[in-house]
């Protein structure tokens, strides 16, 4: 029996098959990619992994039935569509009860009961919330730079590292299709100095207690995991301030197709 399990975000896609077959397509969004965009996306993992008997596809905002059919692609395959959030959990809870995490990017969170999402603190997305995720560590040190608020040795060396006027900032902020991702992609300048740089110690650090404060501690007392590259980048960093907050951190990876493949057999 083929079966394949799909990850898929807004950037990638990434499609695991049980023979070992591993393919990367663009991301795509049921919802709303176009038809003539995500059309050759399918039918391109289609020609890569012929005769699936099952497959099983998380993607951000799926929640029951998707508004476009798999199947049109995979005619032989049973396929069951689900929420990134449920992936999430799965991959990390397993089968057992937990508080489930994603953090990368953005960040969303879930209480599972070993089966299905019973409760979801609303992320809120960059603006009105996404405590603990890259873009929002990338937002937090942006708006202190503009304002003079980071110390002046960081300061340079971010200008010399992210050299860009202040109209170049607000348009990558205000004026591009992805400012999640630009502001994400700031976070790893923040990380990198969470060890030498009081300031970016504290910054780093905020962002996670509004992580556990905001979200983590509305849910019962239950394990916790975490699935994301942002996340796993800085699980040391996560580990130490769970446990100030009597957290059990059960597991951190960075892809959530390393639990769902145990999950689902593969």
């Amino acid at each position: 029996m083929r079966t394949v399990i799909v990850d898929c975000g807004a950037t990638k896609a990434d499609w695991l098959c049980s023979d070992g077959t591993q393919v990367r397509t663009p991301g795509f969004n049921l919802a709303h990619t176009p038809a003539d965009q995500l059309q050759p996306i399918l039918e391109a993992a289609a020609r890569e992994l012929p005769d699936i008997d099952k497959l099983y596809l998380y993607a951000a905002g799926l929640v029951g039935e998707s508004p476009v059919d798999l199947g049109k692609w995979f005619p032989k395959a049973g396929i069951e569509y689900a929420s990134d959030m449920l992936g999430a959990a799965r991959a990390v809870c397993g089968r057992r009860p937990g508080i489930a995490a994603i953090v990368g990017t953005g960040a969303n969170t879930c209480q599972y009961d070993g089966e299905k999402i019973t409760a979801q603190v609303p992320c809120g997305g960059y603006i009105l919330g996404d405590e603990g995720s890259a873009s929002v560590l990338g937002k937090l040190f942006l708006s202190d730079y503009l304002k003079g608020f980071v110390p002046e040795d960081l300061a340079q060396e971010f200008a010399q590292t992210f050299p860009a006027s202040y109209p170049e900032i607000v348009q990558q902020v205000y004026r591009t299709p992805a400012p999640a991702r630009y502001l994400g992609s700031l976070a790893p300048f923040v990380v990198a100095h969470y060890k030498t740089n009081d300031y970016a110690k504290e910054l780093v650090d905020r962002n996670f207690r509004a992580f556990f404060e905001r979200t983590v501690r509305q849910y019962d007392a239950l394990p916790l995991g975490i699935v994301g590259g942002f996340g796993y980048a800085c699980r040391d960093i996560l580990q130490s301030l769970a446990n100030e907050y009597g957290i059990t951190l059960s597991r951190i990876i960075a892809s959530p197709l390393e639990g769902l493949k145990l999950y689902h057999g593969l």
